[in-house]
């Protein structure tokens, strides 16, 4: 098993910029690609970014491309998702997932959430 818990959600201005931390504990970290999706009410939940086990590939959503930026640090046992130049159309709930690979992140979902945190973006 692994345990996720998201932070750094809160209200933001169009244009600014948040960064949202997912702590990971349990199996170990580094053996996993970590990726960050988002659900807006009414909407299907949608990949946003995701990073492989060590960090040498990231993968980003066309809508979040030069704006977003997805990191990690296994010695923390943490990953990262720095948004900036926030939009209205980014308001949803951001979840942290983990999964064996990048590809599986992203077409099948993770096999681990955590529980989400609320990004709001004003207009």
């Amino acid at each position: 098993q692994v345990q996720l818990v998201e932070s750094g959600g809160g209200l933001v201005q169009a244009g600014g910029s948040l960064r949202l931390s997912c702590a990971a504990s349990g199996r170990t970290f580094s053996n996993y690609a970590m990726g960050w999706f988002r659900q807006a009410p009414g909407k299907e939940r949608e990949f946003v970014a995701a990073i492989d086990w060590n960090g040498a590939a990231t993968s980003y959503a066309d809508s979040v491309k030069g704006r977003f930026t997805i990191s990690r640090d296994n010695a923390k046992n943490t990953v990262y998702l720095q948004m900036n130049s926030l939009k209205p159309e980014d308001t949803a709930v951001y979840y942290c997932g983990a999964s064996r690979g990048v590809s599986n992140l992203i077409r099948l979902g993770a096999a681990y959430w955590g529980q989400g945190t609320q990004v709001t973006v004003s207009s």
